[in-house]
């Protein structure tokens, strides 16, 4: 049988899962050797196809997105679909929206649903097309039968982080270094702890460093971390393990120098309000470039928050803010606007907190709430606004004390509730 070619559907949302990965892949002997292409649009996937197809296939096409962009996807993948139609050609798809809705995204087109994580899938992926075997087959994937029924196969064992690249080092992709994947706390909104376990997992001292180096051998002068809670690195659970955190920061920056540039608890990795303690500010200050810290608060009110699960009250984001000024940062706070289950007391409670916030020099950054698939919150209403918030919220962004994509979220949250599964 030929070598497979693997082709990525490549995306900025889905990119840095597309490095991962690649790093997989390069990380077997078996599978290090397998062409790889990132291929940005329908015109680049098709001609990426057709190469290796000349050649005499075959062809893994591999996609990854979140919810949002669902829709665009699916549309792409038909307009690739019409352009080549071989059978050497398979679309496997993965992420988090994949994962929650396998049936709707195979009747939507794809081939396989790759359901959690993917290190291992990929590279016996490529071993199976390489032997010339089905990859319906393959642990962790989900298929439609020959009569329409949907096929799930049980998912691998969870992975250990230090077992992978964090990035594709030999094809040059790179990213922020996850350090922690899963997260305890399970908020009924979010979709990490039903994706990646509600657990935590976290990659050794040893290893982060090791892959810092990495970096710097190759010029780079930022260094950021990708995890669900910065300060939860090293817990086991909801408390904070400072002297893991110490360890990690020391050690990148002994590593970097002082020269370079160290972020955390920024984005894409935010911090508990109820781990902002003034031994916490004096760790990230003594360490971390960053003078500024994302506060995951969500809602001003308690009622809001409890039903969510969100494992805090109110009064700790107010406190969290505040010391994060006290010691020279600047709180930068995510809201939630439209949580299910939200009455006009609670509106006003979280535009309150966020009045009194902006007034101590926090900034706001704003979301608003989208049903997500694989949630609690699946079914619930989709985040909406009245035009007088509409008008507040405007009015803080024009002095500069609120930025976020809210209102493109308003109009994402309706377009995910018509075009959610059946119950």
């Amino acid at each position: 049988m030929p070598q497979p070619t693997v082709v990525w559907a490549y995306r900025r949302t889905g990119k840095f899962a597309f490095h991962v990965l690649t790093g997989a892949l390069e990380a077997a002997a078996d599978t290090r050797d397998v062409p790889v292409v990132f291929a940005n649009g329908v015109d680049r996937v098709v001609a990426a196809i057709d190469a290796p197809l000349a050649g005499g296939g075959p062809v893994l096409v591999g996609w990854s997105f979140y919810s949002p962009d669902a829709a665009q996807m699916i549309a792409e993948l038909a307009a690739v679909r019409r352009s080549v139609d071989d059978p050497r050609v398979v679309h496997l798809v993965g992420g988090v929206h994949a994962s929650a809705e396998p049936e709707q995204t195979l009747r939507a087109g794809f081939d396989l649903v790759a359901v959690g994580e993917g290190e291992r899938l990929i590279q016996e992926a490529v071993r199976i097309l390489r032997d010339g075997r089905p990859l319906c087959d393959l642990p962790g994937v989900v298929s439609l039968a020959a009569d329409g029924a949907v096929r799930r196969n049980p998912r691998a064992e969870r992975l250990t982080l230090d077992e992978f690249p964090p990035f594709g080092p030999d094809h040059g992709r790179y990213g922020p270094i996850e350090i922690t994947r899963g997260c305890v706390y399970a908020c009924r909104f979010c979709q990490t702890p039903f994706f990646a376990g509600a657990s935590f997992r976290h990659r050794s001292v040893e290893n982060v460093r090791r892959w810092a180096r990495f970096l710097v051998g190759r010029g780079f002068r930022d260094f950021r971390f990708l995890t669900p809670t910065s300060l939860s690195y090293g817990a086991t659970g909801p408390e904070p393990d400072l002297a893991a955190v110490e360890a990690l920061l020391a050690g990148v920056r002994e590593d970097i120098g002082e020269g370079r540039r160290l972020w955390f608890g920024t984005f894409p990795s935010e911090v508990r309000p109820e781990h902002v303690t003034p031994a916490a500010l004096q760790l990230v200050r003594r360490y971390a470039s960053n003078r500024a810290l994302i506060l995951g608060g969500q809602s001003g009110s308690d009622r809001v928050l409890a039903k969510s699960r969100r494992g805090h009250d109110a009064a700790t984001v107010e406190r969290a803010a505040a010391l994060c000024v006290e010691h020279g940062f600047v709180p930068h706070v995510d809201f939630l606007f439209g949580m299910p289950g939200e009455e006009a007391a609670d509106v006003d409670a979280t535009f309150a907190l966020m009045d009194r916030l902006v007034g101590r020099g926090a900034k706001v950054h704003g979301h608003t709430f989208l049903p997500l698939p694989g949630t609690p919150f699946r079914r619930a209403a989709p985040g909406a606004l009245t035009a007088e918030r509409r008008r507040q919220l405007r009015a803080l962004a024009s002095r500069g004390q609120l930025y976020g994509q809210w209102e493109q979220q308003e109009r994402t949250a309706q377009e995910l509730a018509r075009g959610r599964a059946a119950p």
